[in-house]
Parts: structure tokens; sequence; C-alpha cells
């Protein structure tokens, strides 16, 4: 299935998909493909600051080639912007998996950021998203444009695995009654982050606010403070 089939399959879904119905009010950016039609002027880039929350946690990962790795030694060296999913998700999960691959595509205009920035989306669900599954995934998604940013489509070695990544996070999952239900086995509320060189957390997002252009802002809100070393964040920052 080519991208641009893939993304009216999606956004057909989130016309019926109460999880989703809260985006149908905006416009598309322009060259974007975001989200837009703001009520208020969106703030420059380095005009407003994004203090530290808090250190993204760790934990053991499986990439989508099956590597072992650490989440936290991934989320460190670029901004992150890192969002949890899974793949049976019939509501939220595409959506934001939409989000992703729109701010992706925002970043691919802009080679000098684009190289400074990766994406990943973490399942949480690693009993059915296996590596294998996360890379069919991913070739849904990722863009073949040399200038996107890195994506990383990751997963957990096991449900033991993930349980405290997923507290960490403050990202509650529980099963439904009945798996069979429509929009996927599992509830869970979407969560996304920011996450900067140093590997803090710079700000969270719930779908509603998880709009490509706001998140490419703060992307690039990071990059300009690094860049001038003005309020550059140190482990001293949060506790």
């Amino acid at each position: 299935m080519t991208r641009a089939l893939l993304f009216g399959v999606v956004f057909g879904l989130a016309t019926f998909v109460g999880g989703a119905a809260s985006h149908d009010d905006h416009t598309p950016v322009p060259g974007a493909g975001a989200k837009a039609a703001y009520a208020f002027p969106i703030a420059a880039p380095g005009s407003y600051r994004l203090p530290p929350i808090k250190r993204a946690a760790g934990g053991a990962v499986l990439d989508a080639a099956g590597r072992r790795d650490d989440l936290g030694e991934l989320l460190r060296g670029r901004v992150t912007v890192l969002a949890f999913i899974y793949t049976r998700c019939g509501d939220v999960c595409p959506a934001a998996t939409l989000d992703m691959a729109q701010l992706q595509d925002r970043a691919a205009q802009d080679r000098s950021l684009s190289g400074r920035m990766r994406l990943v989306t973490m399942s949480f669900d690693p009993e059915h998203d296996t590596p294998a599954v996360m890379r069919a995934y991913a070739a849904q998604w990722r863009s073949d444009d040399r200038a996107s940013p890195e994506w990383l489509f990751l997963t957990a070695p096991d449900p033991e695995a993930i349980a405290p990544v997923l507290a960490a996070y403050n990202q509650r999952v529980d099963r439904k009654p009945d798996a069979a239900t429509p929009g996927g086995p599992m509830s869970h509320v979407f969560r996304a982050f920011l996450i900067d060189h140093e590997g803090l957390i710079r700000n969270i997002y719930s779908l509603d606010f998880f709009d490509p252009e706001l998140v490419f802002n703060d992307v690039s809100t990071l990059l300009l403070e690094r860049e001038s070393r003005s309020g550059h964040p140190t482990d001293a920052a949060v506790k």
C-alpha cells in the first residue's frame, strides 16, 4: 500500500472513529499536510522556552531488525519525538502515526534540521508487535526521502520488559475484556514526548496537541536553544 493511499485510509477512519474526531475541524497546512486552522498565531521557534520536565527513562527494547538496545541510550544525541502506540489499534494510534508521518515530511523540508532530530515509535504490545511486525509497519509509514529524519520503530522483548517503561512514562495501558472490541484489544490514552539531546523530556503531548506544525516548532526551539546555549539544560536542572 502506498503512503498516499494509506493516508487516505487513515483520514477516512478518523471521520468515523470517536478517538480521532477531535481533529476533524483542522485544515491542512499548505505544503506540510499538517492540521492547522489555528484560532491564534503560532509562536515562532525560539520565542518561547520549554523547561526540562524529567529525565526520559530507559529500558530494554528491540529495533525492527531484532537488535537489542536500551531506550534511554537511543533517546540521546538528537532532539527526539517519542510516541507510544500498538499496531492493532484501530482508533487513536493510526491518527497519531499519521501525525508522525506528516512531521517527518515537514522536517524533510529543512535539511539542516532533519539530520539533528529523530522520530521513535514504540509499541507497548510486544506479544503481537514483534520486530517483524514493526518492520512491516515501518515500511507503511517511513518516507523514502533521504532528507527525512531518522525514524525508529521499536518494541520490547516481552511484556515484563515493557511494564517498567510504561510506568516511567505514565503511559497506562489496559486490556479490554473483549479482545474483539472495535478499536483494538487494548485501552490507552495517547502520549508523545519531546526529548532533548541530553535525554530530558521537554514537552508531553496528548493527541489533541500532537500537531505536526506545533511539534516541528518545538523541535526547532530546542535546536535553537542548543545553538545559542542560552538556557541550555544540564543534568542538575532536574532531580
